[in-house]
């Protein structure tokens, strides 16, 4: 008889590397909880992209993972859906500018409560399924975690502090649940307020030894890695930048 497939919850699911995240997991034969804030439209198209390929497969689940009475109930439905949980992406980020003489009370919110109290607590929260499935945590860091991005302090210390989390897990939650995190360099430009200036990003890519941005897949397939295909790997936190932390 065949074994249930493996589910993950992946945060921010609905767009960009969360979407290329859930895809690739979703090829390789899990089942995927697709999380999002405000994507619906998008999150429904995903499930019903992965559902088409392979029935009662994908569920979306909605939460503001800046409010705390989110995050028990997200992790509840999640292990609900199929009843367990192998795997868990805390993929989801707020990113924008905040210099240190502009920043207020609700940027610190806004940024720590997305970038660092929710995955802490949703992980808390999924603890037991993970344990009792042998699973895993995959963090998505961020390599200015090491070498900060100017007018960024909030977001730095944040995946700082996310990074620091990544590496207390895996000492902690050992030996049943392995924690392990990813470190995107240049891969998908940042979108709205947040969008780089074009001659920015080309003295981005002069520093970066591959010359070139990263694909989505480079971050899904490291992320899918650390999940399936790492049963000795945990406490590490993996650049996938081009070799762009070389240069910073």
């Amino acid at each position: 008889m065949d074994s249930p497939a493996p589910v993950a919850l992946i945060t921010g699911a609905a767009h960009r590397l969360g979407a290329h995240t859930a895809r690739h997991l979703h090829g390789r034969g899990w089942n995927i909880v697709i999380h999002y804030r405000s994507r619906q439209d998008q999150a429904e198209a995903l499930k019903s992209e992965l559902n088409a390929l392979r029935e009662h497969s994908a569920v979306i689940l909605q939460a503001d993972l800046s409010e705390p009475d989110s995050i028990a109930p997200l992790a509840e439905q999640a292990i609900a859906a199929w009843g367990r949980l192998s795997g868990l992406v805390n993929n989801a980020s707020v990113f924008y500018p905040n210099p240190t003489e502009k920043a207020r009370n609700q940027d610190w919110d806004a940024v720590m409560d997305t970038n660092l109290r929710a995955p802490f607590f949703l992980g808390q929260a999924c603890l037991p399924a993970l344990r009792e499935s042998g699973g895993a945590i995959v963090n998505l860091i961020d390599i200015y975690s090491q070498r900060p991005l100017a007018d960024h302090p909030l977001y730095c210390a944040s995946k700082a502090g996310l990074a620091s989390l990544t590496l207390s897990w895996a000492k902690d939650l050992a030996p049943e649940v392995r924690v392990n995190g990813v470190s995107p360099g240049a891969i998908l430009w940042p979108e709205g307020d947040a969008e780089i200036d074009p001659q920015y990003q080309q003295s981005i890519l002069a520093k970066t030894p591959l010359a070139k941005t990263g694909q989505p897949d480079d971050i899904a397939g490291a992320i899918a890695f650390l999940l399936c295909d790492a049963p000795f790997i945990t406490g590490q936190i993996l650049s996938v930048d081009g070799g762009r932390s070389l240069n910073m």
